[in-house]
């Protein structure tokens, strides 16, 4: 009969009572754990949001979402939650699924703020099908009253104690923090109940046909997948470990390659990262996916994926801060807050945690050492780095370090989360009195379309109708933005591979959810994989070659130049190179020390795949001078004597005093 019993349908799942708020029985409905609604997500959007009243347009009902953020400078527009225009018990928060759903619980939060204190610390919960007629949730005989925050930040979930079936549901602050007033952020958990007719559910339903593994992982869970993908194609992969974090879990990468263990001359090396922050776990779980989606496609014979695995050797590093993840994941989706986890164990930011080498390029141009004193590019780690107390230098940044190091990345994105953009370096603004300045390298072209190549093909971030995550809108600016324009910070990793190394870092923010629920995986996989291949198809772009002496051996650490850009790369050990360019002409300069330099035109086209730019150069006289006088020792070089032939007297008289021959009269 509970067909017949308007506001109770069965949900396909699991066995549960609930409430049927038209009749009040308790009725048996099937349900698992529900999911959130999607206020963080943005699944919810603004008009489905309402308030009783609001105190100005920036507290509005839309600010009211878990986990969102104020600006920096709190104002009309974007502050951090939802506040009543009067605190008295008869306000509330009302959210319209658009559909009937089965609630099962409420989490909440206070307001974001620097400045103000501001959460409710009990309510009480409402539920409607029409929005007129509103049934209270009940402990028995009385209303319900659930407890609420005790501060502003960690989020508090309440389950209801039996689920109930509605379209609509209210929170109705009952008392709130004495210091300051009602504000509330807030996440609803609830199944949407079977309706195919329902407008908004198919406009909105994004679906995937990719058989991957849709959870998020323990750390036992997440090197037990990486091993089963290495079984599963054990010809072109290989997990290797590339150090420990403070708490001694291994940092594993996975190598996607036709010759995995090996780097093959002319071959470019890629990589991604992704959990530096340990509660942004949806890029750790996309590299997961990526590597399930690479191994299955290239066995069935995908000729993309194919072409990629073959001509590019892949590094992907899922959990750069496992035990930050560790954390967060304990306590599971929704409730780790916005920083539970972020820092290392010992409380770092491994992300900016890298060694400040923009100071030292820049001063040096200031002082006009370059490129006489220092380079323009593998500006050294200072001496002081490493001998800083090991309380400020994170483990993990070290081990990174060491990676970076020693392998010739040319092109590298680390996958962040709370945000939907992609920025570039650099991230330090050469001003140190603005927090948000735009700061250009020399490249910021080349970086400019390595960013726009992973916006464009998401399936979110140039949207220019989608709701703005926090406070920024970056689909006006095509998804993109220089990462000291956002705001400026010292010791990026982006802004240290590009000084140190000759990779090009970029930092990509793949969604609004640090840590979604499960359930939307297969969504957020569908806006990200695209994005994931095509930026691994820009290692690519440009040009790429060997640098040689006239014997054909490669020549390590030679340095390529190319004119109007005051950025250079070096060779790798075999005198392999590869330099990121945009389409054009370039004037190229292949250089080292001991050698002629040498130049020529290299013409990069519009499609993918580098353009071939070897070079030859000869020994400098003076190198080979040198080189014979370190041979012998810097001794003089003693060559062995050889005979005279024997002349004749006359013939030698004539030879050596250059006169006549014939006999004095």
């Amino acid at each position: 009969g509970l067909a017949s019993r308007p506001g109770c349908v069965p949900s396909p799942s699991g066995l549960a009572p609930c409430v049927c708020i038209q009749c009040g029985d308790v009725v048996m409905l099937f349900h698992s754990d529900c999911p959130p609604l999607g206020l963080e997500t943005l699944k919810i959007d603004d008009f489905q949001l309402h308030a009783s009243t609001i105190k100005r347009y920036g507290l509005g009902a839309h600010r009211g979402r878990l986990n969102i953020q104020a600006g920096l400078f709190e104002d009309d527009f974007y502050d951090g939650a939802w506040c009543a225009g009067r605190n008295d018990p008869l306000q509330w928060f009302e959210v319209d699924a658009r559909r009937l759903t089965m609630f099962t619980g409420i989490i909440t939060q206070g307001r974001n703020s620097l400045w103000s204190s501001d959460w409710v610390t009990s309510y009480k919960v409402r539920v409607s099908n029409d929005s007129h007629t509103w049934v209270t949730i009940r402990n028995r005989s009385q209303d319900m009253v659930f407890p609420g925050n005790i501060e502003k930040e960690i989020p508090v979930l309440n389950r209801l104690p039996t689920p109930v079936v509605g379209r609509y549901i209210r929170v109705n602050p009952r008392s709130w923090y004495p210091g300051g007033g009602i504000c509330m952020r807030v996440e609803v958990l609830g199944c949407p109940l079977p309706d195919p007719n329902n407008y908004y559910h198919r406009r909105n339903e994004i679906t995937t046909t990719d058989n991957l593994d849709f959870k998020h992982h323990s750390y036992k869970e997440m090197r037990q997948l990486m091993k089963v993908v290495n079984e599963m194609c054990p010809n072109f992969t290989r997990i290797y470990n590339i150090g420990k974090s403070h708490n001694g879990l291994k940092l594993y990468a996975i190598e996607i390659s036709d010759n995995p263990g090996e780097h093959e001359l002319g071959e470019p090396e890629f990589r991604y990262t992704a959990g530096s922050h340990g509660n942004e776990v949806l890029g750790r779980e996309l590299l997961l996916l990526l590597m399930q989606f690479m191994c299955q496609e290239y066995l069935s014979g995908n000729p993309r994926i194919r072409h990629l695995v073959d001509e590019t050797r892949i590094h992907l590093v899922p959990s750069v801060n496992p035990d930050g993840y560790e954390k967060v994941f304990e306590v599971g989706s929704e409730l780790g807050g916005w920083s539970l986890g972020r820092w290392s164990q010992d409380g770092l930011d491994i992300h900016h945690n890298f060694p400040d080498l923009n100071s030292i390029l820049w001063e040096a141009e200031v002082r006009k050492w370059v490129p006489r004193k220092v380079f323009n590019h593998h500006v050294p780690i200072p001496e002081w780095y490493y001998s800083r107390n090991e309380t400020v230098i994170a483990v993990e940044t070290r081990v990174l370090i060491t990676w970076m190091e020693k392998i010739p990345f040319v092109l590298g994105g680390n996958l962040q989360g709370g945000e939907l953009v992609v920025t570039f370096p650099y991230d330090k603004a050469r001003s140190q009195s603005r927090i948000q300045d735009s700061s250009s390298t020399p490249d910021d072209h080349v970086f400019r379309w390595l960013a726009f190549s992973y916006a464009s093909t998401h399936r979110l971030m140039t949207d220019a109708s989608r709701r703005v995550c926090h406070t920024e809108d970056f689909a006006k600016e095509d998804g993109t933005i220089n990462g000291a324009s956002w705001h400026t910070a010292a010791g990026s990793m982006n802004d240290f591979s590009y000084l140190h190394t000759n990779c090009f870092e970029l930092s990509m923010y793949v969604g609004c959810d640090k840590f979604p629920h499960e359930s939307e995986l297969p969504e957020e996989w569908e806006n990200n994989r695209e994005s994931l291949l095509v930026f691994m198809e820009q290692v690519h772009r440009g040009i790429k070659g060997v640098v040689r002496d006239l014997q054909g051996r490669g020549i390590a650490n030679a340095i390529i130049s190319v004119e109007g850009i005051n950025h250079d790369i070096r060779t790798a050990a075999d005198g392999d190179y590869w330099r990121l360019l945009n389409p054009g002409e370039y004037k190229v300069t292949a250089s080292a020390e001991g050698y002629n330099p040498t130049s020529k035109v290299c013409e990069v086209g519009y499609e993918i795949g580098a353009t071939r730019c070897d070079f030859a150069i000869s020994r400098t006289n003076l190198s080979r001078i040198k080189e014979i006088m370190e041979k012998f020792g810097k001794r003089p070089i003693r060559a062995p004597l050889r005979p005279l032939p024997q002349r004749s007297p006359q013939r030698q008289y004539s030879v050596f005093c250059n006169l006549p021959t014939h006999s004095p009269s």
